[in-house]
């Protein structure tokens, strides 16, 4: 990369030993690479740059379902009930999961109820199918999950209730295997063009990934 085509993100910046040093970054462009420069020498264990995922849909093929639910298509899960034991952002990880630490995971219900997460999808589109895995989860996987959807691409999570705003169901509750992918298609309704979903998982327990293909709008 050309010397005149990096731009400073941060300033040259104080470090403390031993410690986690988090810094702002004021600048809202989009960038593909980072470069890091240490003063004048040492060591840094980790570097973390977080941000949104900005992807360039004009390369996108217009004829064919991707999967708008994956972080590398700047999809988020916005909420969840409970991650006690796995974080919610696993679901939308690109990769498979290595073991159960690495989905999402929800404390044993001792009453009525179920779980839940919405992700927002990368972009809104046209669902075509799904996929719930539930790979590594064999004594503690949902007993039955079911799908509903929303049209609502600038609405915070806050206003994303039942009360506040209109969920249309589009896969009613149906069982769920141990270790299993589970793909659904012809168990889906046309529900049009959607923004968010929400995956509901019975009584409780863990999926490793869903993966939601559609059609960009």
């Amino acid at each position: 990369v050309p010397e005149d085509s990096w731009e400073e993100l941060l300033p040259r910046s104080p470090l403390a030993p031993g410690s986690h040093n988090l810094f702002p970054v004021l600048n809202t462009g989009r960038w593909t690479h980072v470069r890091l420069h240490i003063f004048p020498d040492g060591g840094v264990a980790r570097l973390r740059v977080y941000g949104t995922v900005v992807p360039d849909w004009s390369r996108a093929a217009s004829t064919t379902a991707i999967d708008l639910a994956s972080v590398v298509n700047g999809a988020a899960v916005v909420g969840a009930s409970d991650m006690f034991f796995g974080s919610k952002e696993n679901l939308i990880m690109p990769h498979v999961a290595r073991d159960m630490r690495d989905g999402w995971e929800t404390r044993r219900r001792r009453g009525p109820g179920y779980d839940w997460a919405i992700v927002r999808l990368g972009r809104p589109g046209r669902v075509r199918s799904i996929e719930v895995d539930t790979k590594h989860f064999k004594g503690n996987f949902p007993d039955q999950c079911s799908i509903d959807v929303c049209h609502a691409p600038n609405e915070s999570i806050d206003g994303l209730s039942w009360t506040q705003h209109s969920w249309t169901p589009l896969m009613p509750r149906i069982k769920l295997a141990a270790d299993t992918n589970h793909r659904f298609e012809k168990e889906l309704a046309d529900a049009g063009p959607v923004s968010h979903v929400m995956l509901n998982i019975y009584p409780d327990g863990g999926v490793s990934r869903m993966r939601v293909f559609a059609m960009p709008e």
